[in-house]
């Protein structure tokens, strides 16, 4: 039973240095995104673009090449669009629809960040 009480307390110990460390990093994480430009940080390994918020940024300009390029399309609609259509504007194969997930998790981004409206409908319009 002893050995058991100071097993458990050996793993609280080591939870606790874990907890400390993500709080870290949270706070790493969360002053990135308040940064103007885009920043590039690490996620699983893999490196990532950070999206501002509309908000928080006064132009598009912070926003990566590709975004802006999503975006432009999207202004320059008539009216709401579909991702297909966007993709066949970027020179994607519309034909193949995984080839339009990533373009999909994109303009989503866009909207999570308020730099486009997603409608209920899946299509997208810009903001004014």
């Amino acid at each position: 039973m002893t050995k058991q009480l100071q097993e458990v307390q050996v793993e609280r110990e080591e939870l606790a240095i874990a907890e400390r460390v993500l709080n870290r990093l949270a706070e790493q994480a969360q002053a990135e995104v308040e940064a103007v430009a885009p920043v590039s940080a690490k996620v699983a390994g893999r490196a990532v673009l950070l999206i501002p918020h509309r908000s928080d940024v006064a132009d598009e300009g912070a926003l990566p090449g590709a975004y802006r390029k999503i975006l432009a399309i999207v202004r320059e609609a008539d009216g709401p669009v579909q991702v297909r259509g966007v993709g066949e504007r970027l020179g994607l194969d519309a034909s193949v629809r995984g080839r339009l997930e990533p373009l999909r998790a994109k303009m989503t981004k866009l909207a999570d960040r308020g730099w486009l409206h997603k409608r209920p409908d899946g299509r997208f319009t810009a903001r004014p």
